[in-house]
């Protein structure tokens, strides 16, 4: 079955009720789409939390981790900015530390993490950019 991302009203509620995201992905790199979303999202007063390997200094003042388990706090949504096939890896981690949802960004699709994610009880949103649907959705 092919992944169907939920309607606008369903996003807009669900983004409404995230306080932590954890940002998959994340660059250091302030030209690359991944740091401006974050910075983006943290202006919305979300708490962000990096996740990259190859980070060892703070990004936007807060502590990169190598991978989601590393995560000492309790994260509401995963926002994947990895190549599609780099997906479903960053799906099993969220179903392991018990996120609410999988975000796959623009251009990352991968029906297999969507359909195991959603199995495991996650909402998974896919193909879509989360700063700018939190930007159309939750400040109308």
């Amino acid at each position: 079955m092919m992944h169907a991302n939920p309607g606008r009203d369903e996003i807009a509620h669900l983004l409404r009720s995230v306080q932590t995201v954890a940002i998959v992905g994340l660059s250091n790199n302030q030209r690359r789409p991944s740091f401006g979303v974050a910075r983006e999202l943290r202006g919305f007063g979300l708490n962000i939390i990096p996740v990259n390997p190859n980070l060892s200094s703070p990004v936007l003042s807060e502590e990169p981790y190598a991978s989601l388990r590393d995560v000492p706090e309790p994260v509401d949504l995963v926002d994947v900015f990895r190549r599609s096939e780099h997906a479903s890896e960053v799906a099993r981690e969220a179903v392991e530390i018990g996120a609410r949802v999988l975000w796959m960004q623009l251009g990352v699709v991968n029906e297999e993490a969507a359909s195991y994610a959603r199995e495991h009880g996650l909402t998974v949103v896919m193909d879509r950019c989360l700063a700018v649907d939190y930007r159309n959705l939750c400040f109308r």
